[in-house]
């Protein structure tokens, strides 16, 4: 089956001023992301965008881009507007593809999609890979989450889960089971659409983390646990210093 890679994009940031146009070699960089998008077999790539001159160089680059509200809360409620917008149908596969992963991988999306398309029992799939690490084990910055026997998602959080009591988390003897999880989502588009009129959760609003609106509400998720860890994303004007490195 086919899918669709909707790039969210905002002019806005508080770390990064205007990072959706940061220059990497030559391209802004939801340019790059969009470019990345494409090599992963979608039958289209599209970028929503909150600003005309997000659209204006999307545009001369070649890459479909459309105009969606400046006041969304989050990504997820702007490519619902964007489903609608394009008039995609319920069963319609949508990935969310974050505007500020220049190097995330095709086939790490493409395995998204696919995973939806094998899951009908979830209206949205997500990706996570192993924590070996300790530190970033501790670093609330770093999401982790654990899964049930079917590899759908019982819990994200901040904090370090699980939590193995009998042993110093230094170890980290549990590696199969200490995942990091990716901001990669595959959604159908009829959940699409309803997400931003079910009720913020709760546990939501305490970890700043909006998928678990989709676990409060009953919903499931399927999860994706790759071999292979994601190249870094860009929140930081290190981060964009870094980048430029690696394309260079």
């Amino acid at each position: 089956m086919s899918f669709t890679c909707i790039v969210p994009a905002r002019l806005a940031s508080s770390r990064l001023p205007e990072k959706p146009l940061a220059d990497i070699a030559g391209l802004p960089m939801v340019v790059r992301v969009a470019q990345r998008a494409a090599q992963s077999g979608a039958a289209r790539v599209v970028v929503a965008c909150d600003h005309e001159r997000i659209r204006a160089a999307c545009e001369a680059h070649g890459v479909e881009a459309l105009l969606t509200r400046e006041d969304h809360a989050s990504g997820s409620d702007r490519l619902a507007e964007a489903v609608s917008l394009l008039d995609l149908p319920d069963e319609a596969r949508v990935v969310n593809v974050q505007g500020d992963e220049p190097l995330i991988e095709p086939a790490l999306i493409r395995a998204c999609a696919d995973l939806l398309d094998a899951r009908p029992d979830c209206p949205m799939a997500t990706v996570a890979h192993a924590i070996t690490d300790a530190d970033e084990f501790r670093n609330p910055n770093v999401v982790k989450l654990v899964c049930d026997r079917e590899q759908r998602a019982l819990y994200f959080s901040r904090a370090c889960i699980p939590w193995w009591r009998d042993a110093p988390v230094a170890a980290l003897p549990f590696q199969d089971q200490v995942l990091r999880h990716v901001g990669l989502y595959a959604y159908r588009a009829g959940f699409l659409r309803r997400f931003p009129h079910l009720e913020a959760s709760p546990l939501e609003r305490i970890e700043s983390l909006e998928q678990l609106r989709v676990l409060w509400h009953g919903e499931r998720i399927a999860v994706h646990v790759s071999t292979e860890r994601p190249g870094p994303g860009v929140d930081t004007p290190e981060d964009l210093v870094r980048i430029r490195a690696l394309f260079a």
